[in-house]
């Protein structure tokens, strides 16, 4: 292939040749146990402290509130089925209540499907039609339920980009003393997030989406909750998550999370004017078409639309064969025949929520290639409806 545009940077980004560089060494170098007494392990668990304290600032949390994970499904799967655990030790007789949205990531709306064989309430909070949950109603869903244990509602939405209101979430979730959790791992490098101004109690991140290695995430637990451990069988991680660390992962998740909150700023600002033009193009210039989500609560990097008449998952193979990378949904999804359940809780009729496709921007594109872009889902599209 002579060119290729990637624009699926909510599936994945490119793990940076920083991040890269200051892996290696503990690959081929320093690969000593972090566990070991001697010296040479010493290295692997000074290394793995230093990233525990970098990412830890990086959201206002004390470096023993990080436990590293294997990603964001893992940490999700953590924070809800042990918060369920802890509420029924605390509450003998008593299975709990998960409060989370519809529109939240597989990871989280699988692990509620799990718990709720197991005989824990799941209640699914209102959103409305750009994916927000309605706060007002939030509030009303407390009350009513009483045995809630946990509020888990994503940062933001890996599908079409709308941001929560994680600040009043969080709030109401401390007045009400019910465990907020969140799953940033949209969020995390891309958006300021403060732990302790949102009354945050876990947070779950993953390093592929900051331009940190793939299989390597976190999950933040505020130190006063007791939560247990998740996977036993040794003693690392505090006792909480057993098995020999990823130390050349967590070393670059600590890199990757360093450049990227020391970037922040002047990239999504730019980022956000390269989707802007792209999005003003598109829907200027493509009849039938609607963009999804929130326009002012919403990454930078997000633009997500439907297009009528078409199918998204073969508009993104088409375009996959003139160069360009974008997906019809979540990339936990492809392949699926069903509509995006996200676009089906905002209330997007199926002939359009068919012709779904999302395009995520990252660091390296271009106004060039927007322009590209734009002239090639033109193209697509007409051909898809036949009317070239």
């Amino acid at each position: 292939m002579e060119k290729m545009i990637y624009l699926d940077h909510a599936a994945t980004t490119r793990t940076l040749p920083e991040v890269t560089e200051v892996m290696e060494p503990y690959q081929d170098i320093y690969y000593g146990n972090p566990s070991t007494i001697y010296e040479f392990g010493e290295k692997s668990r000074e290394a793995i402290e230093w990233a525990r304290e970098m990412i830890a600032g990086t959201i206002r949390a004390r470096p023993e509130e990080i436990f590293f994970t294997s990603g964001g499904t893992e940490s999700d799967n953590w924070a809800l089925k042990e918060a369920v655990h802890l509420h029924e030790s605390m509450h003998p007789g008593s299975r709990g209540k998960i409060l989370t949205t519809p529109v939240e990531h597989h990871a989280i709306l699988n692990s509620c499907e799990e718990l709720k064989q197991m005989g824990c309430g799941v209640f699914f909070l209102n959103v409305d039609e750009t994916g927000r949950v309605f706060l007002a109603a939030a509030e009303e869903a407390v009350l009513e339920n009483e045995d809630a244990c946990l509020i888990s509602v994503m940062y933001a939405n890996n599908e079409i980009g709308t941001i929560q209101p994680i600040d009043e979430l969080g709030k109401m979730a401390k007045r009400r003393k019910i465990l907020f959790h969140t799953d940033a791992v949209q969020a995390y490098g891309h958006l300021p997030i403060n732990v302790q101004r949102d009354n945050i109690d876990m947070l779950s991140a993953s390093a592929h989406k900051f331009g940190g290695p793939k299989g390597v995430g976190f999950l933040y637990i505020r130190k006063e909750i007791n939560l247990p451990a998740f996977v036993h069988g040794g003693a690392q991680e505090s006792n909480r998550r057993a098995g020999t660390e990823n130390v050349p992962g967590i070393v670059g998740m600590g890199k990757a999370a360093e450049l990227a909150y020391k970037r922040m700023g002047m990239e999504s600002r730019r980022i956000r004017h390269l989707r802007d033009y792209l999005a003003y193009r598109i829907l200027r210039e493509i009849p039938d078409v609607k963009m999804t989500g929130n326009r002012k609560y919403r990454l930078s990097n997000n633009a997500s639309f439907c297009f009528r008449g078409i199918t998204g998952e073969a508009a993104a193979i088409l375009l996959d064969t003139q160069g360009i990378c974008v997906s019809s949904g979540s990339a936990c999804s492809t392949g699926s025949l069903e509509d995006s359940h996200v676009l089906a809780a905002i209330g997007i009729e199926s002939e359009w929520a068919q012709g779904a496709l999302r395009i995520t921007l990252g660091a390296e594109n271009t106004k060039e290639e927007m322009d590209y872009v734009v002239e090639k889902v033109k193209m697509v599209v007409a051909d898809m409806r036949g009317m070239r």
